[in-house]
């Protein structure tokens, strides 16, 4: 599928430009603030709710990615087509951290919200990653480090938590990241998906959801099985 197609798909409309929410006579500064305006919006970390913020925030990147490009831009506004054979569209490319590239000062929010967090959850590192980058693995040492960079600064206490945190729950938690990994492998085989990154990413964000929603289904099972009953009781025979 299609640039334009995942747009009408994602968006509900294939024009480049009202993706961005701009217009064709966008200059190149109003293309990158509208990018920036939308990104934070639908970026993953801060619509957690939204299963398919991740496909959006690779497409937007790619939205951006052409439309910042004057030769690519002209070619859109003249043909009103995409060239999916340029190095921007063709290759694997990992979007967040060209949005990073992008937008330094959007690090500065990402530590904060990891500092809150660590706040939030008392240094619990699960409830960190969940709640920061949904449990990705792969930015672990990331956040930690934002962490314990803090902590020597005395920007936030000192957490046992965080710092006495045993081998035996770290190993879980990479356990858990590397079973979702490999479930979501199996389900993008199944699924006759790509080798790329963008597929496994949105494999792993669904086999998270499929966990939730089994969760929550446990839930109300007990729930139906334990719960007082409300109403009327039955008359027990005379």
């Amino acid at each position: 599928m299609g640039l334009l197609e995942r747009c009408d798909e994602l968006f509900k409309t294939s024009s480049l430009y009202e993706v961005l929410g701009t217009t064709k006579h966008a200059t190149e500064a109003d293309i990158r603030k509208a990018y920036y305006k939308v990104s934070l919006r639908i970026h993953p970390d801060r619509a957690p709710d939204d299963p398919r913020a991740t496909d959006k925030f690779q497409v937007l990147g790619k939205v951006y990615a052409v439309l910042s490009d004057e030769e690519q831009r002209k070619v859109y506004d003249e043909q009103g087509i995409v060239d999916e054979e340029t190095d921007a569209l063709s290759q694997v490319r990992c979007w967040e951290e060209y949005w990073r590239a992008l937008f330094p000062q959007a690090q500065k929010k990402s530590r904060q919200d990891i500092l809150q967090y660590y706040v939030r959850y008392k240094g619990d590192m699960d409830a960190i990653m969940e709640s920061v980058l949904c449990g990705s693995a792969d930015d672990e040492p990331r956040i930690s480090s934002i962490i314990q960079d803090a902590i020597d600064n005395n920007e936030v206490a000192t957490l046992s938590a965080f710092t006495k945190e045993s081998e035996k729950k770290k190993k879980a938690r990479r356990k858990r990241a590397d079973k979702e990994r490999q479930e979501a492998e199996q389900m993008q085989k199944e699924m006759g998906l790509g080798d790329d990154d963008e597929s496994l990413t949105k494999m792993i964000k669904l086999r998270q959801a499929s966990s939730v929603k089994n969760f929550n289904s446990f839930l109300t099972n007990l729930e139906e099985k334990y719960a007082p009953k409300t109403g009327k009781s039955k008359k027990g025979k005379k």
